[in-house]
């Protein structure tokens, strides 16, 4: 784990975290009662050629993409279940011996916002329905 500073290419601010996964992995955690509003955990990254685990005590949680900045993207998980309870809150990038799983963090925060979770575009929609439809239509004429 490296701390970035502004002039060796923090991603906001003063500072950020790199970790460094490339061998033995690396990982940074806090521990402590997550807000009682809290929706959602948000943070920006410069992501790796490896995996980012998140992790709410001993569960890891799924993140997605939610936004870009000039230098990183945003991500959202969804933390509502462990609101209000003490724990620990761990960013993980595992060994990887054969990629440089370096991953820069920058602005962890808790938010009262929710996540998205992405929908299904209309057209896969439609199609779905035009299937279920034909097939309606063949079990019917037989």
């Amino acid at each position: 784990m490296t701390l970035l500073n502004a002039a060796n290419g923090a991603i906001d601010g003063d500072y950020s975290v790199l970790l460094q996964g490339y061998g033995l992995g690396a990982s940074i955690s806090q521990t402590g009662v997550i807000p009682a509003t809290t929706e959602s955990l948000f943070f920006e990254a410069e992501p790796g050629l490896g995996p980012l685990d998140v992790a709410v005590g001993s569960q890891v949680v799924p993140f997605v993409a939610v936004g870009t900045g000039e230098n990183y993207t945003l991500y959202g998980a969804n933390i509502a279940a462990w609101a209000d309870t003490p724990e620990s809150v761990t960013f993980s990038a595992p060994a990887d011996f054969s990629n440089p799983n370096n991953w820069e963090i920058d602005d962890i925060s808790f938010s009262t916002s929710i996540v998205a979770s992405p929908e299904p575009s209309m057209v896969a929609l439609s199609a779905i329905g035009g299937l279920l439809f034909g097939a309606r239509k063949w079990v019917a004429r037989r």
